[in-house]
């Protein structure tokens, strides 16, 4: 079964087109300066894929969506897919799935990794495109494409977030990173080697994440909410109070937590 990735030379797209081959799929790669043309790609592809950076997602779909035939499934590989899954209903009479890889394009193999499928319209490839998920040892939630753009907020806009203002902080302290090391505690390495990894990677994927989901409103909200009374604590070098709130939000996470005397 011939598979057409829009975007497939690079990134997670490039990975996925690698995962279509070792199964024996027939994959047609289009690139921004390479492969074919959208108008032959749906000729010869049942299924076509995008992955391309969010910001741009819309056009492609805008362009590929009305040259697909009913029966094909047109499917967008992105992290946001309530407008994903949106755009591609009123581009395309096709079936429509959103799919949001949980991992990045380094990965050797889907065991054990989750993917989260937002289907849109149809059930036809549904249950192939799960089976083969599964088959490779993905562990595969289905899930309407708003509520999962709800969750993405704090998985990925939260995360992503944190670490950013964890960099811009160390940046304007002035603190040469190298001078930090015989002072470093194991969490504080391991943080500093996602910031230095988020910092030297995609700053586009990073900076859609956050600004793009809509539900980063009421996250940043809750941010500077909780900010904002730590330093109240803090500032009245309230020990007490501060306690409490550690305690409160630890006693949410539930029981059973280890303790460690280095963090």
């Amino acid at each position: 079964m011939d598979i057409g990735i829009i975007g497939g030379t690079g990134g997670i797209g490039k990975r996925f087109a690698a995962l279509f081959q070792e199964k024996g799929h027939p994959v047609h790669v289009s690139g921004r300066r390479s492969g074919p043309d959208y108008s032959e790609l749906a000729r010869i592809c049942p299924i076509v894929i995008t992955a391309v950076p969010m910001g741009v997602s819309g056009e492609v779909i805008g362009k590929i969506g009305p040259l697909m035939d009913r029966g094909s499934l047109l499917m967008d590989l992105g992290s946001l897919q309530a407008p994903a899954v949106r755009l591609m209903m009123e581009a395309s009479s096709s079936e429509v799935i959103g799919m949001h890889p949980l991992f990045g394009p380094d990965v050797s193999s889907l065991s054990g990794q989750n993917i989260v499928l937002c289907p849109g319209r149809g059930e036809k490839w549904l249950a192939w495109l799960k089976a083969f998920l599964e088959d490779g040892g993905a562990r595969v939630s289905v899930i309407d494409p708003d509520k999962q753009d709800e969750i993405m907020a704090l998985v990925q806009g939260l995360n992503h977030l944190n670490t950013i203002l964890m960099g811009l902080v160390l940046r304007g302290s002035g603190s040469d990173s190298s001078a930090l090391d015989g002072f470093s505690t194991p969490l504080f390495r391991r943080k500093a080697e996602i910031v230095e990894k988020v910092f030297r990677g995609n700053a586009r994927l990073y900076a859609e994440l956050i600004a793009l989901n809509p539900n980063m409103k009421k996250i940043l909200d809750l941010y500077a909410e909780n900010l904002a009374k730590i330093t109240g604590l803090v500032e009245r070098k309230n020990i007490t109070a501060l306690m409490r709130v550690i305690e409160d939000r630890s006693e949410n996470r539930g029981k059973g937590g280890k303790e460690s005397g280095s963090i």
